[in-house]
Order: C-alpha cells, then structure tokens, then sequence
C-alpha cells in the first residue's frame, strides 16, 4: 500500500491557490471507484501531491491529510492541508518523461482523480 498520493483538481473549480487560502478543505466528491478506494485508505499525515488539470496540467503543489471519515463507503471525506508551492510546476510531459513514472496510473489511467505514488516519485516530484 502506497503511502503518498496525487489528488487532480480543474483549477477553475478549486486550485492549489485556493487551498493555500483557505488552508483547510475537505477533499470529496470523487465517484470513479478506484480514486475513492484510494481516498479511503488514507491516514492523517499522508502526504499529497496537488496536480492542476485543465491548460496547466502540472504538479503544482504539497498537501497533508489531516483527517479520514469513510464512514460513507461511497464518499470518503478527506481533510487536508495546504503545505507548500512545488519550486516549479512539473508538467505532465515531464512526469511521463520520467521512467520513474512508467508503470504509474498517472500515465497509464488518465482519468484518475487521485492517484497512488511511490516515496521514489513523490521525492522526484518534491525533491524532499
């Protein structure tokens, strides 16, 4: 089980720079099962990746989870945290380029809203 993860976002509903301002929100929503099954394995402290759909398309920035309430099996309700601006956004060009990233849903399942990632890549996205 992974323990990092990228949560996509359209930037013209709610992007990294909202959550910067409200520093808090609740993550829900999602419908495709395979991203609510990843919200629900989610614990407090799980770090995120936020990646900006839409004519952006690049990693933008870092969140924490703060809280899990999967007591609805269908719509988890993840809160979490606005932590820091990745120092340059890394485009989705650059992460498929990357061979860290070639068996990753990230690549292969465009769809998916919230994706698992390997400590490797999230250090590769991060540089922490």
């Amino acid at each position: 089980m992974s323990s990092d993860y990228l949560l996509k976002t359209e930037p013209s509903e709610y992007s990294f720079a909202d959550l910067q301002r409200d520093r808090v929100t609740i993550w829900d929503g999602v419908s495709n099962p395979t991203a609510v099954k990843n919200l629900r394995e989610m614990t407090p402290g799980t770090r995120l990746i936020i990646y900006e759909t839409g004519d952006r398309k690049s990693a933008v920035g870092t969140a924490t989870v703060v809280s899990v309430d999967a007591s609805d099996s269908k719509n988890p309700a993840v809160k979490i945290k606005a932590e820091k601006v990745l120092a340059k956004p890394i485009s989705l060009a650059q992460i498929k380029s990357n061979k860290l990233f070639s068996d990753s849903p990230l690549v292969r399942i465009g769809r998916l809203s919230v994706v698992p990632l390997t400590k490797t890549q999230y250090k590769s996205l991060t540089g922490d």
